[in-house]
């Protein structure tokens, strides 16, 4: 058994979505002047890996609190769909998806974090494919990008209109190339909101 981590380091100055409120981790207190340490965190809650509640773009959706604990961990199945924009169907998918799989994207975008062009481009899920993942009733979809499509969000509100919550800024999904099966484990803070940073980490079985 191994564990992977598919999260980005969370960072005071970190990369943020265009319009997005900067994450700002300050130290407040330290050992040498007040005998412990504590900082303060300032955030938006898409910023890093993170998870996308329904009630982000569904009116009266639900929040992250609301979503059971069974959808934060589940069998992964991970698609190479490197080169690919915009990321399409493929008739192999209806074998090896299942009802309950944690879907993960490699699209490798994640090489580009930290870059200017890590927002402004990237690969967009086809919405055959966001059809696809809504009548096998996948768990939750993952990707190594920071939004599964652009303006109007159509996307964004097909998945999570169908309750299909979305994990976003994913990275490392490489070393899962070689993994005969997967567990991928997302659990956010039970939060009153619309989504929230995550650890993402997966758990290979035999490799």
């Amino acid at each position: 058994m191994a564990l992977y981590d598919l999260s980005h380091p969370y960072q005071d100055q970190m990369p943020v979505y265009p319009g997005d409120h900067p994450v700002r981790l300050t130290l407040q207190r330290s050992v040498p002047e007040d005998g412990f340490t504590a900082y303060l965190l300032a955030a938006g809650l898409h910023a890093g890996t993170h998870l996308d509640a329904p009630l982000h773009f569904v009116e009266g959706g639900q929040m992250v609190q609301d979503l059971p604990l069974e959808l934060f961990a589940g069998r992964g199945r991970l698609l190479d769909v490197r080169g690919q924009n915009p990321i399409a169907f493929r008739a192999e998918y209806a074998k090896l998806i299942e009802a309950g799989d944690v879907v993960l994207l490699w699209t490798g975008h994640s090489d580009r974090w930290g870059t200017d062009t890590y927002f402004s481009e990237h690969p967009v899920v086809h919405g055959e494919l966001a059809e696809f993942f809504v009548a096998r009733r996948i768990r939750l979809l993952g990707m190594d990008l920071p939004s599964p499509d652009g303006p109007p969000f159509a996307i964004h509100k097909k998945l999570l209109g169908a309750g299909i919550p979305l994990l976003e800024n994913l990275t490392n999904l490489k070393q899962l190339a070689e993994a005969d099966s997967f567990e991928v484990m997302a659990f956010p803070l039970k939060i009153a909101a619309e989504g929230c940073p995550v650890r993402v980490v997966a758990r290979t079985l035999c490799i």
